[in-house]
Parts: C-alpha cells; structure tokens; sequence
C-alpha cells in the first residue's frame, strides 16, 4: 500500500520470524538456539532486528533474552512467549505468540482471543480506555486475568514503545487513536493477580546518552550502538568486541546504557501473550498477519 512500504516490508519479516520460530520450540531445543535463528530470519528477510528476541517462560512475562552459552532448554509443560520485532529504515513491527507445551491451551487461547476482539474496535476516534476494557473483559471471560501493568503501545520511527500507553484493562484513558498511527495490541494473560514486578537482569540493552568514556572498548561499543541501533534495543550476545563483558558494565555504571530488568509475575502465575502490529484506519491495516 502506497506510503507504508516500509513498514509493511517490516511486517512481512517480524511475522515470517514469528511464525518460523513457533515451529522451532520443542521440548529439549534450546532458548539460545531459536533466538539466534529468529533473529537470522529476519535479516533473510531484508530487515533488522527491531530488538531482542524475546523468549519468555511461565510466570516470565516477558524480557527473557537468551545470553551467550545460554543453556536453558524447553521442557514438556512450559508455556512460552515469543515476541519478535523487525525494522526497515526505522519502521518497526512488532508482534508476539504462545507456544503451550501442554495439553490445555486455555491460557493461551485468552490471549489470543482478547487480541483478536481487540483489533475490532481499532479505527480513528476510539479510544485507548475502550481496547483496554474489551481485553480485559475478553481475558476475564475466559477464566484468567489481565495483566495490568503491561499493555500494548504506539510506535515510531527507531521507537518500539513510543507515548502512546494501550491497556490490557479499562484504566479511564480517553485519549484517542488517530488515522495513520501505527500501535501494536499486546493482550496478557495470567493464571495470578495480573501485575509484573522487575526480574533477573535481561541482557536487553537500549543506548540513554553517548558519553565520553576513556576505555578504548568502552567507546568503541557506544559507536557501534549509535551507529547499528539508535535507539532500539541490544542484545549483549551481539557486541562480540574483546572485552566487552567488561565493556557494558562500565557503560551501564556511567548510565550512557540501561539494562531492562526480566518482567515476572508478581504471584508466580503462568502468563499468555499475543501480539499484532497495525496502522490505524476505518479498518486496521494490520502489518503482521500470519501467512497460511
């Protein structure tokens, strides 16, 4: 569609990856391994990274990045969130699935089902309150909870979470989507309360400020991150420099990075995620829609 090329390119490659690593998650395949080979699908596809991939286990909503030599595995009974994002030129989609190891795909049919009653309502003049309250109701109805503290988000050029705050939940926000917005709906599900605290340290990686830094790997890192990833996310298992273990953690002390923190739910219960990019119009141009 004319005026949307690239973001509708970037569609097509986070949805290709989405999908391709679905396929990759079994039980006994590593984390590690299927992130590397997402994010490898996505430059097949003629894009970038948009950030990390994503890959979050049970009570982890979300933030789980696999580092380097990671060896964490897939194991019967894990449900899982795959969220893969890619950008051309600065224009990002995003989107995110769950894999259910398990018999009972409950959990993550709520998810599934709150995104899809969710894109019904998206067209100019809505407003954000009146998505949250049509997840929320979707998620309840189902059995589960939403989770309160995580929603969807408006996107911009080099800017996954831009200033635009979607709810999972109707938190009285009467702002109102508007033609030609791009969003990502981004339904939670739990089996607990429904709020996320701060986790483990992720890996995941975003550039604050560039700052003088006389540690010769230290600059060296901040250039690359400037240059490659503007403002998105990083993983640490990108920067391959020499010692660039030692490299991060003084850029992190003199706060020219910030490191996310894993996202984990507050009562332990097990979470459920689904996701689409879109434009905003009378009916949404969605960027991420599932080849068949």
């Amino acid at each position: 569609m004319e005026g949307f090329g690239e973001w509708l390119k970037a569609g097509m490659a986070a949805s290709a990856a989405l999908w391709f690593g679905e396929k990759l998650i079994k039980p006994g395949v590593k984390v590690l391994e299927v992130a590397e080979k997402v994010e490898e699908k996505i430059k097949d596809m003629g894009a970038k990274c948009a950030f990390p991939a994503n890959i979050s286990i049970n009570s982890v909503a979300a933030h789980y990045c696999a580092m380097p030599k990671d060896p964490l595995e897939f194991k019967e009974g894990d449900i899982i969130k795959l969220d893969v994002g890619a950008h051309v030129n600065g224009c990002i989609a995003d989107n995110a699935t769950t894999i259910s190891l398990t018999k009972d795909k409950d959990l993550e049919k709520a998810a599934r089902k709150a995104l899809d009653q969710a894109i019904k309502v998206i067209q100019p003049g809505t407003q954000v309150r009146q998505i949250g309250q049509v997840i929320e109701e979707t998620i309840k109805g189902c059995g589960f909870n939403p989770i309160r503290n995580l929603g969807g988000h408006s996107i911009e050029k080099y800017i996954v979470h831009a200033g635009v705050f979607i709810p999972n939940y109707d938190n009285g926000d009467k702002r109102t989507l508007s033609e030609g917005m791009t969003i990502a709906l981004e339904p939670f599900a739990t089996t607990g309360m429904g709020m996320v605290k701060n986790g483990k340290p992720s890996g995941i990686y975003r550039l604050i400020r560039k700052k003088p830094v006389r540690n010769q790997a230290a600059r060296k890192i901040l250039e690359t991150v400037e240059k490659e990833y503007k403002t998105l996310p990083w993983a640490k298992r990108w920067i391959r420099t020499p010692m660039a273990e030692f490299a991060i953690s003084l850029l992190e002390k003199e706060e020219a990075i910030n490191q996310y923190a894993q996202l984990v739910e507050q009562t332990g219960g097990v979470v459920s995620q689904a996701e689409h990019a879109m434009i905003v119009k009378d009916k949404p141009l969605i960027l991420t829609k599932k080849e068949e």
